[in-house]
């Protein structure tokens, strides 16, 4: 089971990475990220995206603002780079060509 969850992080890592990349500014709420999720087919809680999101930051690949009561996330040059594929980067699944 241990593998199953950390292949879903990673996914839902890139997926982050890739709404990031998709959204104004390359910014978004830890919300708006929640709601997402589930159309890629990863169930996460809010408090599940906000461990990726940190996650993302702790690895230089999104910064992270704390508000309160909402998270926004950015992505730093380097997530972009990640998401698009152009790099890769330990944690996060790599996305297909094309996709």
């Amino acid at each position: 089971m241990a593998d199953y969850l950390e292949e879903l992080r990673q996914h839902a890592r890139i997926a982050i990475l890739r709404m990031l990349e998709d959204a104004p500014q390359h910014t978004s709420n830890v919300s708006m990220m929640t709601n997402l999720l589930p159309k890629m087919g990863i169930g996460f809680t809010r408090d599940q995206t906000t461990s990726e999101v940190n996650w993302l930051k702790e690895q230089g690949l999104a910064t992270v603002k704390d508000h309160g009561n909402f998270i926004v996330a950015t992505a730093t040059v380097r997530g972009v780079e990640v998401a698009q594929g152009l790099v890769k980067h330990p944690g996060v699944k790599r996305p297909r060509p094309g996709s």
